[in-house]
């Protein structure tokens, strides 16, 4: 499985393959023309705000509540309080980075010293996201495409996310707890990550206990393929939303759900963010599918992807450059490393 193999022998053949589809499209950076309104079209180096942007009122609908707050050094606890307001925010929150990816710089704040708090380890000049908080246990990521020429638009996959968690004996720590799972054990060792509960907490008998606001698998999250679920009624909702959006082709939305049955019948999701061209087919990392399998998730999507960037190239979507990217790329990392730690 994906999941076990190190990050850089993953690569090895998706870099392979880039190549190779740079070489025959005549670009390496074609798939930032997929989506014409959003920093390289979603490739790195985007906002989170940007996709909300020129919204219609349908896609509107179904995001979760949300404000923007530029971090001046100088931002008051009034200031903070009227943006929330503004925004039909109360506490429990979830604050993120508005340039983030993986989870990092994602915490849940329980009132207004923590939000400040962590604006105050928040870098000067960087905007954070407040957004209302989703207790709903169900998550996806669900990858749409839309093709410039036919204008057909379809979900290619989705993926299932559980976020890491143990569950109590009655007599152990979350510490211990932690110590005998080697999924959960990913919550201490990854970097810039805090876990959000007492360890030396005792959980009863068979409560659950989560260990993290975010489901990356970097702090022991599970990706399963929900490929099964994709109706045909999901399509249609996901594509309305989708098209409600200034030329968007490709990407995912990462939505909240109460249940399964719900989110087949395309009713009962709130999105919570939304990714371009960069998105991953992270329901090839579900443990369940083989190596090649799993590849070949990966590889479809890839020659999706520019097939629509060379389609969009056509319409008159230049590009974005190699050194442009690169910039991009080099500021998202060094962001990455002021952020303070996702919980």
């Amino acid at each position: 499985m994906l999941e076990r193999m190190p990050k850089w022998l993953i690569c090895v053949p998706i870099v392979a393959q880039w190549l190779w589809l740079s070489f025959r499209y005549g670009s390496a950076t074609l798939p930032s023309a997929a989506n014409p309104n959003i920093t390289a079209g979603g490739l790195v180096g985007e906002g989170k705000l940007e996709y909300f942007k020129g919204m219609g009122p349908l896609a509107r609908s179904v995001i979760a509540p949300h404000c923007a707050v530029f971090n001046d050094g100088a931002l008051s606890e009034s200031s903070l309080a009227i943006a929330m307001k503004r925004a039909g925010l109360a506490f429990p929150i979830v604050v993120k980075p508005d340039l983030g990816l993986c989870g990092y710089g994602v915490q849940l704040l329980e009132d207004m010293t923590a939000l400040r708090t962590y604006l105050s380890r928040f870098p000067i000049g960087e905007t954070a996201v407040l957004q209302r908080y989703l207790p709903q246990k169900g998550e996806a990521g669900i990858f749409y495409a839309r093709d410039p020429l036919s204008d057909s638009g379809r979900v290619i996959g989705l993926a299932l996310r559980y976020f890491p968690c143990v569950i109590g004996d009655g007599y152990s720590t979350v510490a211990e707890l932690i110590a005998a799972d080697p999924r959960a054990q990913r919550v201490r060792s990854s970097p810039r990550h805090v876990c959000p509960v007492p360890l030396t907490a005792v959980p009863c008998a068979g409560e659950e206990v989560r260990l993290a606001t975010i489901g990356s698998t970097r702090v022991g999250g599970l990706y399963r393929d929900g490929a099964a679920h994709i109706t045909q009624q999901l399509t249609k909702a996901i594509d309305a939303v989708a098209r409600d959006m200034p030329e968007f082709h490709f990407g995912r939305f990462d939505v909240r759900f109460d249940n399964l049955e719900e989110l087949s019948a395309g009713r009962g999701f709130t999105v919570m963010e939304i990714n371009g061209a960069g998105s991953e087919a992270i329901e090839a990392w579900d443990p369940g599918t083989d190596v090649l399998q799993g590849f070949r998730m990966i590889f479809a999507k890839q020659r999706l992807l520019f097939a629509i960037g060379a389609a969009q190239r056509n319409a008159g979507t230049r590009p974005i450059g190699l050194l442009e990217l690169a910039r991009l790329n080099r500021r998202q990392i060094r962001l990455i490393r002021l952020y303070p730690p996702s919980n």
